[in-house]
């Protein structure tokens, strides 16, 4: 199937084009678009809170007929962050004891191998865990000022960037842990139960306010993550057309 890309809401011509692939909700497709980028992203499942244009497909089928048609051209940067549950620290210890897990699909490898195909810079973003990227920047909410801590690390393809130094955090993640109530500056962005934040709390730790269902923001990147890599990204193509 040959897809065709639709021109972005508004899109004036003067803004680059960024591809996010497992788009989810768009907490990262969002800190690019406030950093200069016009998005197009790409999700498996009907994303209808997408604040971008948006395109319902299976993102490596997507991703390879760009690359066979040339519409790949058309973009300048491509964000990916394959499915991980496979490899996530928070589920891979209780999938091995609960024999939960083998439905679970890694796509970090054939999404790297599209994006070298693809010939652009690119990003392939995972939780800290056993995926198999380099862990080339790996950012964190306290480097925000955010309300929640959500490391995560960054694959880069093509570009590079020094990685930012990681500030303590100023206390715990607010829950219960073993039957005991912690409070703290920050709020668990994943699952349901055992304290955790309500939608609300969860919207205002992250950024996030154009979708309120609790498995998207549990799934989203704080769009002050994308933002910052995307700086970095311009920063250092500004610096070489200088040199």
């Amino acid at each position: 199937m040959t897809h065709r890309i639709p021109i972005p809401r508004a899109h004036d011509r003067t803004r680059p084009l960024l591809l996010d692939l497992y788009s989810c909700a768009g907490g990262a497709g969002t800190g690019y678009h406030q950093a200069g980028f016009d998005v197009v992203g790409v999700d498996i499942a009907p994303r209808p809170n997408y604040p971008f244009t948006f395109v319902q497909a299976d993102a490596l089928t997507f991703l390879a007929d760009l690359i066979a048609t040339g519409e790949i051209e058309r973009f300048s940067f491509v964000h990916s962050s394959p499915p991980c549950q496979d490899k996530c620290a928070l589920t891979v210890g209780t999938n091995q004891a609960m024999g939960w897990g083998g439905t679970h699909v890694d796509l970090v490898a054939p999404t790297r191998v599209l994006l070298e195909a693809s010939g652009l810079p690119y990003v392939i973003e995972q939780p800290n865990g056993k995926a198999e990227i380099r862990k080339d920047l790996t950012l964190c909410g306290e480097m925000f000022g955010l309300g929640v801590l959500r490391h995560r690390n960054f694959e880069l393809g093509r570009w590079s960037v020094d990685r930012p130094a990681h500030p303590k955090h100023r206390g715990r993640v607010r829950g219960w842990r073993h039957g005991e109530f912690f409070d703290g500056p920050y709020v668990a962005a994943y699952g349901n139960g055992g304290g955790k934040p309500t939608v609300a709390e969860l919207q205002a730790a992250m950024g996030i306010t154009w979708t309120a269902v609790r498995e998207e923001l549990t799934e989203a990147i704080p769009p002050a993550y994308a933002h910052w890599i995307d700086a970095a990204f311009l920063t250092q193509a500004r610096t070489e057309v200088a040199a």
